[in-house]
């Protein structure tokens, strides 16, 4: 039962893209083809492990089971997907009997089972991620003691992370998504994410990962079309006409839970800031505390002037000259 490291035979990461694995796989299926390498009793071989690493990692479901089982993803999808059968399966296969039952090897043994030096060490690291058992001297190794009592499968928690696109909206008054995991232990989480949240802000749903792991719910909050985000300030743009600019006035300011009266002063310049304190976004450690609205002024200009309009105009420029 050697465990075959795909990634290694096709010498790719195991985070390459699918196109990265094709172009590895045609590449190195070119130079080790038997009918190019007749003298290479070894090119056969070669040729054959790329076959199989391609056919595994070049299909997305088939590389998801051998990222988590190794080159024995085929006897856990033989068993269902089911941890339990998949290890009584193969340790019927070992000669260990039914589940519960024990039988004592030795690090001799491990080795030929797992496909000579350092062969169990690799699968084990591949399926868990870190080395579960290794004999040395002599010392005897209980079949048990390895897989747990009752011949229950070994399994190692893991941080699961999840995106989570929201509104500006959503991030103002906090959210709840429900989160869908697939398989074979099919399950939904109800994840709440709180006020004040901003893009990178992180959501640790303690215990909801893989195998009692946590889940973590990365946080994108999407552009908003009125308000722009700094921190916990927000800026928008308020409108008022050339009149309320000169003879100042007040005008309804849309903020993102309500609208408040904002006084403009007599003779105030186009792009003018107003700073409206308490009225931004909510702070994420203390949600009573907000940041502050940074309203700047945009004077429009009157368009398509009549001729008393004109007319008037021409007026005042005239007084303005004295």
């Amino acid at each position: 039962m050697d465990y075959k490291d795909y990634y290694s035979i096709l010498g790719v990461s195991k985070t390459a893209s699918q196109d990265e694995i094709k172009k590895a796989y045609r590449k190195l299926a070119r130079k080790y083809h038997p009918d190019l390498n007749k003298e290479d009793p070894q090119a056969e071989q070669r040729f054959k492990d790329l076959n199989e690493a391609n056919e595994v990692l070049s299909d997305a479901e088939k590389r998801k089971m051998y990222d988590q089982f190794g080159s024995q993803w085929q006897q856990y999808q033989r068993a269902g997907g089911r941890p339990d059968d998949f290890w009584s399966q193969w340790g019927a296969q070992q000669g260990f009997g039914g589940r519960g039952q024990t039988r004592t090897v030795n690090p001799e043994q491990f080795e030929q089972m797992f496909g000579g030096s350092g062969g169990f060490s690799d699968f084990f690291e591949a399926l868990f991620g870190q080395m579960v058992a290794r004999g040395a001297g002599g010392q005897q190794v209980n079949f048990n003691d390895i897989f747990g009592q009752q011949g229950q499968s070994i399994r190692r928690s893991r941080d699961v992370e999840h995106m989570i696109e929201i509104s500006l909206a959503e991030a103002f008054y906090g959210t709840s998504r429900t989160i869908q995991w697939e398989g074979a232990a099919s399950r939904s989480i109800e994840a709440k994410i709180p006020r004040g949240v901003k893009t990178g802000s992180r959501v640790r749903l303690k215990g909801q990962g893989q195998d009692g792991g946590h889940l973590y719910l990365s946080i994108k909050v999407k552009p908003d079309n009125q308000f722009e985000r700094d921190e916990d300030d927000l800026k928008t743009e308020i409108l008022v006409d050339l009149y309320t600019a000169v003879l100042g006035g007040q005008v309804d300011v849309s903020t993102i839970d309500r609208t408040v009266k904002l006084t403009i002063p007599a003779g105030t310049a186009n792009g003018k800031q107003f700073r409206l304190r308490g009225l931004g976004m909510p702070n994420l450690k203390n949600p009573e505390e907000r940041g502050n609205l940074i309203a700047t002024l945009n004077v429009e200009l009157p368009t398509d002037l009549s001729d008393e309009e004109t007319e008037l105009f021409e007026k005042l420029r005239k007084l303005r000259q004295r």
